[in-house]
C-alpha cells in the first residue's frame, strides 16, 4: 500500500496549489482573456480537443453537477460559442459542438494558455522544465484517484461492501443466480423465469457500451450481493426501464438497495429521460415501500404471465427532472 513521504509537506504542496490557483487567475470571474468564466473555458477545450460531446461526459470530466453544467451549456449556447444538435444513433441525446464562434474563442484560449505556460517556463532552469510537467500530471492524476475512491465509479456503502458501475466478468451468472434462487421460494418461479432473466441480461450485456445503457452492483469481498440496472433503449419515448433489482438475502436491509436505486435515478437524471418505469409484482412489499420512497407511483395492475406463473403484475413509473408520470 502507498504512504505519504515522510520528508514532503503537506502544508508546503496545499500553499503550492494556492498558489497555482491565484496566479493561473481561477479566482477571478473570467479566465484565459475571455468573458467567460473558468468552467465555459474548460467546456470549450474538452469540447473542441478531447471530443466531448454530451452534457453526461462534461459532468464527469469537469467533476461538476448536472444542474451547474446544464447552466453553463445553455450560456454558451445562447452566446453563439456552442451547437446542440441531436446525435444520429440517438435522437434523445443532444450533441455538442463548436460553432465558427466557438472555435474563435477556442483559439484564443490556447493562445493565451500558451503564452501564460512559456513565461513561466522562461523562469524556471531548463533541468525543472520536465520535473513540472511530470509532477503535475501524477499529482493531478493522483488527486482525480482519491476523488474517485469515493464517487461514482467505486465507492463504500457501509464496511466491506463497495457499489461498483459498469460489467464486470461473473456479474451477470451471479445476478440470474440470485433471481433464481429468491424467485423460486418466494413466488415459485422456475425454469422459464431463470432463462427469462439470462436471456434479457445477454441481450442488454451486448448494449452496455451504449451511454443510455448501466449497471450497479454491491460488492463485499469477492461476492455480488446486490444487482441495479438502467435500460435506456427498449421502452423507447425517452423513458428509463429500471431493471433485475435483487438483493442478497444476507445483505437485505442494510441500505445497499437504497443506494443501488438512489444511483440508478442519478443516472437517468444525467442523462436527461423524461421518467423510469419498473414492472413487479404485488406482495413484494419491502421493494414497495423502497420504490414509494424514491418517488415511484403505482400506474397500473393486472394478473399476467410474463414471468412464467400468474401473479398481479404491477407498473410503477417516477418522472425525471419535471417529467411527466
Amino acid at each position: 500500500m502507498n504512504t505519504t513521504n515522510p520528508q514532503l509537506s503537506i502544508p508546503a504542496i496545499r500553499d503550492a496549489s494556492r498558489r497555482l490557483v491565484r496566479e493561473l487567475g481561477f479566482m477571478k470571474p473570467t479566465l484565459a482573456g475571455t468573458h467567460l468564466p473558468a468552467s465555459a473555458v474548460h467546456a470549450l477545450i474538452e469540447i473542441g480537443e478531447n471530443g466531448i460531446s454530451s452534457a453526461a461526459e462534461l459532468c464527469d470530466v469537469l467533476c461538476l453537477e448536472k444542474s451547474s453544467v446544464s447552466r453553463m451549456l445553455r450560456k454558451l449556447i445562447d452566446n453563439g460559442e456552442l451547437i446542440e444538435t441531436c446525435a444520429e444513433r440517438d435522437g434523445r441525446e443532444k450533441q455538442l459542438t463548436l460553432s465558427a464562434k466557438g472555435h474563435q474563442t477556442l483559439a484564443a484560449i490556447n493562445q493565451f494558455a500558451y503564452a501564460q505556460v512559456s513565461n513561466a517556463l522562461i523562469n524556471m532552469p531548463a533541468s525543472a522544465q520536465s520535473k513540472v510537467q511530470h509532477g503535475l500530471s501524477i499529482y493531478g492524476e493522483a488527486l482525480a484517484a482519491s476523488r474517485k475512491k469515493v464517487h461514482p465509479t467505486v465507492f463504500p456503502v457501509e464496511h466491506g461492501v463497495n457499489i461498483v458501475r459498469g460489467y464486470r466478468p461473473g456479474v451477470l451468472g451471479r445476478a440470474v443466480e440470485m433471481h433464481a434462487r429468491y424467485y423460486a421460494g418466494f413466488a415459485g418461479f422456475g425454469h422459464f423465469f431463470e432463462a427469462k432473466v439470462a436471456s434479457g441480461m445477454a441481450e442488454f450485456a451486448g448494449r452496455m457500451d451504449k451511454s443510455c445503457n448501466q449497471l450497479w452492483f454491491a460488492m463485499r469481498e469477492a461476492q455480488v450481493v446486490a444487482v441495479i440496472a438502467i435500460d435506456g433503449e427498449d421502452l423507447g419515448s425517452n423513458i428509463a426501464h429500471l431493471r433485475w433489482f435483487i438483493v442478497d438475502d444476507e445483505v437485505r436491509g442494510s441500505g445497499i438497495g437504497r443506494r443501488l436505486l438512489s444511483e440508478a435515478i442519478s443516472f437517468c437524471e444525467q442523462q436527461q429521460f423524461s421518467k423510469i418505469q419498473l414492472w413487479t409484482f404485488r406482495g413484494l412489499d419491502t421493494a414497495r415501500r423502497l420504490y414509494e420512497a424514491a418517488g415511484f407511483v403505482l400506474r397500473e395492475e393486472r394478473p399476467g404471465r410474463q414471468w412464467g406463473e400468474e401473479v398481479m403484475e404491477q407498473r410503477f413509473s417516477r418522472p425525471v427532472l419535471g417529467g411527466q408520470l
